[in-house]
């Protein structure tokens, strides 16, 4: 029997380091490590202290030369500035970065990073170090304008010439919702309106356009020269911008021109104001026929309300008989009917005076779907009330109805709301339990679905009872908790809740 032998691997031959003596393998500087690092320091143009700047109360980070961003503590955008901050990281290759856990408090940034290069005709070294970045305070341009007087260059002047802030409340919901507030420097609640401060014109262009898209309303602006300079030809002005929202809020009854009930398909005068967002939806309670009027249809030929919801009157259901389609009356040219109506004959008795007077009240209704004998609902005593409109007082007395319903009341129900909004500033209105307006705009969005889609509703960690009228939604005479999240979209990582 043959045996096969195999060789042994060869071993490697070694050099003995020039320095130290210590045996290595061949390298182009036949050094070891660390006699090279001891020659050679590839970190020795990348400083090791950094000072940066941020601002306390934006709590933004300067970036040179005008930059201001925002960034988290250890996240990958303060990362990325600290590296930018870092000069000579462009003569090495960068290995890896990552942050060294400091106190949150002390100021203080500590990043460890890892480099390679090339050295001594071709020997590679990579080492590792840690930067250390200072924090020091600095007012940032924006807000040393608002701590100064006379800072601002634009202002935008929210009016609306109504009884109630719904809109109000509205408009603040979408500005959240839209972030339209990230460049405004200051807000102001003024009696009728609020007033928004910017620094540059084209932020309150910005402001307006925006009131333009969500609200009908109208606008008008001026300039006023501050100072000029000659030899550059820089003028210093400052710009205001006055913007009008319709005097129309949700549940009003306006009284149209003749001319405009012919534009909007021969609809009746008298129509309530159903919504109010980037158009005036109306219906009509004789005919169940419902239109839109936009912005700029409303100022061609504007209108007002005759009667505001702090008039309403409650009425108790005494007879409901629908109207069939036969028995209705259609003509050519008839706008759009709602089917989410039904049209019905009602009679009703004032609540005030049951048991004094039991003389029933005959009237038509767009209610029909939810109104049964025994109900109580919320009307407008039209035959009673001193109206002072142009419109109005051109009608025949024979036209005008005695009474109009506009929504079901539940007075003997409570209502306790799992959900909630934010709001920009406490100090801008007042959310008190009481207040009457802030609480109609709640009942607005539970009975509205089209209407809250437009506007984020968050999760209350508090459930607050609240005592609310229980609204209709499509015909359903109440909504449970339950079905109101049934149409809701969760997002779990800002406890969102959003409409779908």
């Amino acid at each position: 029997m043959e045996y096969i032998t195999v060789n042994p691997p060869l071993e490697k031959n070694k050099i003995l380091c020039c320095q130290c003596g210590v045996p290595i393998e061949p390298n182009v500087a036949n050094m070891c490590v660390g006699c090279i690092r001891t020659q050679v320091d590839i970190t020795e143009n990348i400083p090791k202290q950094v000072t940066i700047h941020f601002c306390r109360n934006c709590e933004r980070y300067f970036e040179p030369p005008t930059e201001w961003i925002s960034c988290t503590l250890e996240s990958r955008e303060l990362l990325s500035f600290c590296l930018k901050r870092l000069k000579g990281l462009n003569e090495v290759k960068l290995v890896d970065a990552s942050f060294v856990w400091t106190e949150p408090h002390s100021k203080r940034i500590k990043v460890k990073l890892t480099v390679r290069a090339e050295v001594m005709g071709g020997a590679i070294l990579q080492q590792v170090f840690i930067v250390e970045y200072t924090i020091a305070n600095q007012m940032c341009d924006d807000c040393h304008r608002s701590e100064a007087q006379d800072y601002w260059r634009a202002l935008v002047q929210v009016r609306q010439k109504a009884e109630n802030k719904k809109s109000f409340y509205y408009l603040e919901q979408l500005i959240l919702k839209h972030k339209a507030h990230e460049n405004t420097i200051g807000i102001k609640p003024i009696d009728g309106g609020l007033d928004f401060y910017y620094s540059t014109e084209a932020h309150g262009r910005k402001m307006v356009d925006f009131l333009n898209s969500i609200l009908p309303c109208r606008h008008q602006h001026s300039k006023r020269l501050i100072s000029h300079d000659i030899h550059s030809n820089i003028y210093n002005n400052k710009y205001t911008y006055s913007v009008e929202i319709v005097p129309i809020s949700k549940d009003s009854i306006v009284c149209l021109s003749k001319k405009m009930t012919n534009q909007l398909g021969n609809i009746s005068p008298f129509c309530i104001v159903n919504r109010v967002t980037s158009t005036i939806h109306l219906i009509d309670p004789n005919s169940a026929q419902i239109a839109e009027v936009s912005s700029l249809v409303y100022w061609r030929e504007p209108f007002s309300a005759i009667c505001n919801p702090k008039s309403l009157h409650e009425y108790i259901v005494m007879d409901v008989e629908p109207i069939l389609d036969k028995d209705r009356k259609y003509f050519p040219g008839q706008g759009t009917i709602s089917k989410k109506h039904v049209l019905a004959d009602v009679w009703v008795v004032k609540a005030s005076n049951l048991g004094i007077d039991d003389s029933t009240i005959h009237t038509r209704s767009h209610l029909g779907h939810i109104l049964k004998p025994g109900d109580s609902v919320l009307g407008y005593a039209i035959g009673d009330s001193n109206i002072n409109d142009v419109h109005f007082e051109k009608l025949s007395a024979d036209s005008i109805p005695d009474v109009i319903l506009v929504k079901k009341h539940y007075p003997d129900r409570k209502r306790r709301r799992n959900w909630q909004l934010k709001h920009l500033n406490e100090d801008l209105f007042p959310y008190e339990e009481n207040d009457r307006d802030y609480n109609d705009f709640m009942d607005d969005l539970e009975e509205d679905k089209e209407f809250r889609q437009n506007i984020n509703i968050y999760k209350s960690k508090n459930v607050i009872p609240v005592d609310t009228d229980d609204m209709e939604d499509s015909g359903a005479p109440h909504i449970t908790l339950e079905e109101m999240l049934d149409d809701l979209v969760i997002d779990d990582n800002e406890n969102d809740v959003e409409m779908e």
